[in-house]
């Protein structure tokens, strides 16, 4: 069987996505235990200079179902800051780009390839294709957001460890 762009993309952006789902449900459950009110959390950050777990949970579904859009509108856009969102829009967020990734085939994610996709950042473009955005631009981003969300949850207290960050595996059998 071939390895294709549907398995190297959207493969991993569920076993994230269902990753990060699962580690905001294990934090959110710690926090309120600790009389921790949510509202903290999204504006929490590992540094000053750093964007918030608002921030990251929104580009981990940016680089994921809107990176998957993108390749097939061919253009991509940075995210928006969206600041109204609370704790469990975020949560919400992640569940609905959980939902419309599951819903696309290999087939449609695999006839991609070759086609052009252009990321805009002011007056910049940068020309790719799509698997070229997906493969050195969308994922790097999209596991870098998830890293750093699941890094500020950890810095504040949430009992993370290694697999709540992994998800479900892929096992033979």
């Amino acid at each position: 069987m071939a390895f294709s762009l549907y398995d190297a993309t959207v493969a991993n952006y569920l076993q994230t996505l269902g990753a990060v789902s699962g580690f905001l449900e294990k934090s959110l459950t710690h926090f309120r235990e600790k009389d921790i009110d949510p509202a903290e959390l999204v504006e929490s950050r590992l540094t000053s200079d750093m964007a918030p777990l608002r921030f990251q949970i929104v580009s981990v579904a940016h680089h994921s179902r809107g990176a998957m859009e993108a390749a097939k509108n061919g253009v991509f856009l940075p995210p928006s800051g969206k600041p109204d969102l609370d704790y469990a829009a975020l949560q919400a967020l992640v569940t609905e780009a959980r939902d419309e990734l599951s819903a696309l085939t290999p087939e449609a994610v695999d006839a991609l390839i070759g086609r052009d996709v252009t990321f805009k950042l002011g007056e910049r473009a940068l020309p790719f294709t799509a698997e070229g955005f997906l493969m050195s631009f969308s994922l790097p981003n999209f596991f870098f957001h998830a890293a750093t969300a699941y890094d500020i949850l950890r810095h504040k207290g949430a009992p993370l460890g290694k697999r709540d960050f992994m998800g479900r595996m892929k096992l033979k059998g």
